[in-house]
């Protein structure tokens, strides 16, 4: 092996550079997946799609990785290909609306004998009634833990929109879990302030 290695570099230097890079750029991807799964299960409410949509975004990033810019924020790009990849399939999957009364989230039964899986619940299906760019806001923000630039990267507006979107998020989630809106009670929605 370091044989091979050792002519490779000797007859083109450059190919065992841009070999370590694409590893590195694999291995980097591979670290997100855990991540990637978790916003397309958020995203989707069904797990064959969300792991069909992670597929996809992964072939995708694969197949373009001579387009990330090296010293770029890999992890907002894999989820802007995947949201991007999100909406499309969306515009494919006419006979499947994310907002309709019979979607698969609406009727997920939660956890026997755990109280807070009876609050996962109620949260879960808060989430799912919010309009979709306040959802993927919070999804993004709350759930991943993106910083607002990151956030306004991966949905490609200004970060001034996606804490906009994320203060009205929080306000519709309190009112549908039963909150007062604008009360200073202790919220069991988590407080993110950073840019």
């Amino acid at each position: 092996m370091q044989r091979v290695q050792a002519e490779a570099t000797d007859h083109a230097p450059w190919l065992s550079f841009i070999g370590r890079r694409f590893l590195s750029f694999e291995a980097e991807l591979v670290v997100h997946l855990p991540q990637l799964r978790r916003y397309a299960r958020a995203l989707t409410g069904d797990r064959a799609w969300a792991d069909d949509l992670v597929q996809d975004a992964t072939e995708r990033a694969l197949g373009r990785a001579k387009a990330f810019r090296a010293g770029t924020n890999l992890r907002a790009w894999l989820f802007t290909i995947m949201r991007n990849l999100y909406i499309d399939q969306l515009r494919g999957r006419r006979d499947i609306a994310v907002d309709d009364e019979t979607a698969p989230w609406r009727q997920m039964a939660a956890p026997t004998g755990e109280v807070d899986g009876l609050v996962l619940r109620d949260v879960q299906r808060a989430l799912y009634l919010l309009p979709a760019e306040q959802r993927e806001v919070m999804l993004l923000v709350c759930v991943e833990e993106m910083t607002y630039q990151e956030a306004s990267v991966v949905l490609n507006v200004p970060a001034g929109t996606v804490m906009s979107r994320l203060s009205r998020a929080r306000e519709h989630m309190r009112v549908l879990l039963g909150e007062e809106p604008g009360h200073n009670k202790p919220s069991s929605l988590k407080v993110v302030s950073r840019l």
